[in-house]
């Protein structure tokens, strides 16, 4: 019998104090787009323009709660690459009541349609660089036979499909990650946006910049500025756009079954640029853009709670 009380009495303890600890993880209360960069010159138009700002800080990193074009969001800073992005992403839905991600920034330009400055909303996200690295045989690389390889290699470098847990139940491995219809429908009602096509310095581009909606973008660790792999990543994902976080950020999205679209804009051309990589040149110009183009996008869509 003492026993007995003594369970109940822990078991009472630790449903009194459950509730508070997981509320006590939660540093806002209100339902919140999250919108999210890589690096610092990705959201200074953003945090400009935030109304009602106030800071918060989860394992270093700065959220930043307000609103944003009528809608309440909380925006922060990633960090560049795969891992930084999907783990700032889990944090801020750890965090956070996330409705929907959103992520604004620049990115390499794979379609040679595209120009510098242009803002791409891909529909959907694959990460091409989790990949085998085959051994060379007679002459020829083979990977294992027991490895699926659905995509052709590029050298020694073979693209696999990525494995995925998530509420689901079972491990899924998949290529490509989409974009959430909603978003993109609302992306695709966006009319004129004000974009910029000079730098303060006064470089300017040579095409007015425009907004693309769907098609496919690609992710890795690699930052790319070479004219034969640029050449590849098309003609094999049909990729308009590469970079080093959406694929992960999309990932996370479709694991805890939230709303994502990324808006990139383009700040080079990953190895295609005529006379060196642009990006120096042009990133603040891309993220403003990009930046201008996500405001328009959060007046149009209407998160689903």
């Amino acid at each position: 019998m003492n026993t007995t009380r003594t369970v109940v009495a822990a078991l009472s303890l630790l449903l009194a104090f459950a509730a508070p600890l997981r509320a006590a993880d939660r540093l806002d209360p209100a339902p919140r787009i999250a919108v999210m960069s890589a690096y610092e010159p990705e959201w200074k138009a953003l945090k400009a323009n935030i109304g009602e700002a106030k800071s918060h800080y989860a394992n270093g990193v700065e959220f930043v709660t307000g609103t944003l074009a009528g809608r309440k969001v909380v925006l922060f800073l990633s960090g560049v690459s795969m891992v930084n992005a999907a783990m700032t992403s889990q944090l801020a839905l750890e965090r956070f009541d996330i409705t929907g991600i959103v992520v604004s920034g620049i990115a390499g330009g794979v379609d040679p349609g595209l120009h510098i400055g242009d803002v791409v909303a891909a529909g959907r996200w694959g990460q091409y660089l989790e990949a085998v690295f085959a051994r060379e045989v007679d002459g020829k690389f083979q990977p294992p036979s027991w490895i699926k390889t659905p995509y052709p290699n590029y050298g020694m470098i073979f693209p696999t499909d990525v494995g995925v847990r998530s509420a689901r139940g079972r491990m899924e491995y998949r290529f490509w990650f989409e974009a959430d219809p909603g978003m993109l429908a609302a992306a695709d009602r966006i009319d004129a946006v004000e974009v910029k096509r000079c730098t303060a310095e006064q470089a300017c581009l040579t095409h007015a910049p425009r907004l693309l909606v769907g098609g496919n973008g690609v992710s890795g660790q690699t930052f790319v500025d070479n004219a034969q792999f640029r050449q590849y990543v098309f003609a094999t994902f049909k990729a308009q756009v590469l970079d080093m976080e959406s694929a992960a950020v999309a990932m996370v999205a479709y694991a805890n079954g939230v709303p994502f679209i990324a808006f990139r804009s383009l700040s080079d051309l990953a190895g295609g640029d005529q006379g060196g990589n642009e990006l120096r040149t042009f990133f603040q110009l891309a993220s403003d853009n990009s930046a201008a183009v996500v405001q328009r996008f959060l007046a149009l869509w209407t998160p689903p709670r």
